[in-house]
């Protein structure tokens, strides 16, 4: 089974959070440093879903977003924002450029495994292993 998870993340320790949370959880983890490297990753490895930070250098989330959505191969790869936009509006506007979900920074693993419980198939999301990857 498909694996891979995409995480779109400027921030170098941000994506070495998630990537330890979700290695833990059995995901490869595919990083891409910025919204147009991501959407050239996203085409190459099709991921099972992709977390996409909104503030990226180049493009911004939205406009990451709305590019996926474009491709007929990735429009049922869930797309989940992770982003420390969490104002009241902010979960709409993401929904509304093509993002499927919502989880607001700082990050709570347990946020994150439920977003990624609603997203993807059953079996896929397993418990996370003790003592880190």
């Amino acid at each position: 089974m498909n694996n891979r998870l995409l995480v779109i993340e400027d921030n170098e320790q941000n994506l070495y959070l998630m990537r330890f949370l979700l290695e833990r959880s059995g995901f490869t983890i595919i990083g891409a440093e910025d919204g147009r490297k991501g959407i050239e990753m996203a085409l190459s490895c099709q991921p099972l879903a992709i977390l996409l930070d909104i503030q990226l250098p180049q493009m911004d989330g939205y406009a990451v977003a709305a590019e996926l959505r474009k491709h007929s191969d990735l429009d049922k790869v869930p797309i989940i924002a992770v982003t420390s936009y969490a104002m009241v509006g902010d979960r709409e506007k993401c929904l509304k450029a093509g993002m499927d979900d919502h989880i607001p920074k700082p990050v709570r693993v347990e946020a994150l495994h439920a977003a990624l419980s609603r997203w993807l198939p059953p079996g896929a999301l397993l418990p996370p292993r003790a003592g880190g990857a």
